[in-house]
């Protein structure tokens, strides 16, 4: 766009010095001259609004570009922090799997050894619980995920 400007502003000198010839020339001047230098002044005036039309035009593709840009940037963060929180979750389903692996182990042990701990019951029930709700927050994290991808496509559609 510097070239634009730089057009615009040798323009803008030439129009002045186009005035100062015109104003120069007076009463007196040969006809012919005068009308030369006007239609030179119209000529660089026209060129000076088209100008001035096409840095309009170029500060409007660039406003819209910023706009997508920032608008593809909010969707990525977006993105991102849905991502985070799956793997949050996904790491919440793997402690309680792990914990639960644990106490089936312990469970077994009891059993083989014919002693049923009521301790080890408990433990193994609310461990299972716990994976069965972590599993359910990380597909529903999931989910939202999927959703959030997919409503700017739907919403583009419409």
């Amino acid at each position: 766009m510097s070239t634009v400007e730089e057009l615009e502003a040798r323009l803008t000198r030439a129009l002045e010095r186009i005035n100062k010839g015109v104003d120069a020339m007076g009463e007196g001047s040969n006809p012919q001259e005068v009308a030369d230098a006007n239609a030179a002044l119209e000529d660089e005036k026209l060129a000076n609004a088209q100008l001035q039309t096409r840095l309009v035009a170029l500060s409007e593709q660039l406003e819209a570009a910023q706009n997508d840009a920032k608008a593809h940037s909010d969707r990525l963060a977006a993105t991102t922090a849905n991502i985070e929180r799956l793997d949050a979750e996904l790491q919440q389903v793997q402690a309680a799997n792990a914990q639960l692996r644990e106490n089936n182990s312990a469970l077994r042990a009891a059993n083989e050894d014919g002693v049923g701990d009521p301790e080890l019951i408990n433990a193994g029930l609310s461990a299972e619980v716990n994976a069965l709700r972590a599993a359910r927050s990380a597909d529903r994290a999931e989910l939202d995920a999927v959703l959030a991808e997919l409503t700017p496509v739907i919403e583009g559609q419409a």
